[in-house]
């Protein structure tokens, strides 16, 4: 007498189903920043102790009960200041990602349909901006002009928006080929409504993916100004700010400088997660 083997039965695979699912990774950087966005708009009301109290008896003391991530030389808190500093964090770099994707993508439009002269002297312009060493710029600006934290946010801006509308016009070139372009046309469309009501549909996922990029190299170039004095004003709640004048007590209270160091990074990397899989997602 012999067994008969019954071959195991799999249930199929949705493979469709399984490529919707959002990594781990891209949900933890997601809820981190909504949590920064939270503090942003609750932050006086979350922050244990006031941001700007100054405590010249207590000092620069290390993480205790009262201080949970300490002082800094002036008593201030550094957990308030870190809580309270996610405003500039976010708003900066905010205005500049919405501000150059704007203003690329009526750029990237108009360049990547109509060619001719108007491609031509877009590009030149976008070659120029590429040459140019772009932090180095912000500086100098900011440097000669003043004007501080919303200085910088404009020159940023302005140098954010070349590469921008390389990527926007790089999209159009490919959705003028297509042939729902080729039928609006025969179908007497005017260009306006092909350009904004037909292609910028289909490229907006992939803009959208990059200024999501742009956000993440924004805080940092706002968190370096500010480290050089370039960016807000003195005494004002900012991680490169607090950087800049905790560096001199990293022996006495290592957190005044790592805390601020590390929502910098976290931010930063939390932002290029979310961009990246945003890109490949829609990208592809």
């Amino acid at each position: 007498m012999t067994i008969q083997e019954t071959p195991i039965q799999t249930l199929p695979v949705d493979k469709h189903r399984m490529g919707n699912r959002i990594p781990f990774l891209v949900c933890l950087s997601t809820a981190f920043f909504v949590i920064l966005v939270l503090c942003t708009l609750f932050g006086y009301r979350i922050a244990p102790n006031s941001p700007d109290t100054q405590r010249l008896l207590v000092g620069d003391v290390p993480p205790s009960v009262d201080y949970w991530a300490g002082t800094d030389k002036l008593g201030r808190d550094i957990l308030s200041r870190v809580i309270i500093g996610t405003r500039t964090a976010l708003i900066g770099p905010l205005t500049i990602a919405f501000g150059a994707f704007v203003i690329a993508t009526i750029i990237g439009l108009f360049s990547g349909y109509f060619g001719g002269i108007v491609d031509t002297v877009v590009m030149r312009w976008v070659d120029i901006m590429y040459a140019l060493p772009g932090p180095l710029i912000a500086i100098v600006v900011v440097g000669v002009i003043g004007g501080g934290y919303w200085t910088a946010t404009a020159v940023l801006i302005i140098l954010f928006t070349a590469p921008d509308t390389r990527i926007v016009r790089s999209a159009v070139l490919t959705q003028r080929s297509l042939p729902y372009i080729e039928a609006c046309r025969t179908l007497g469309v005017s260009k306006l409504k092909i350009l904004f009501i037909h292609i910028l549909p289909n490229v907006l996922p992939i803009i959208l993916s990059y200024a999501v990029l742009d956000f993440a190299f924004a805080l940092v170039n706002l968190a370096g100004l500010s480290f050089l004095g370039l960016g807000v004003e003195p005494g004002t709640a900012d991680w490169g700010r607090m950087l800049f004048e905790n560096r001199g007590i990293l022996f006495s209270n290592p957190v005044a400088v790592l805390l601020p160091a590390a929502m910098i990074l976290l931010t930063a990397g939390s932002i290029n997660i979310i961009g990246d899989w945003l890109n490949e997602r829609y990208s592809s």
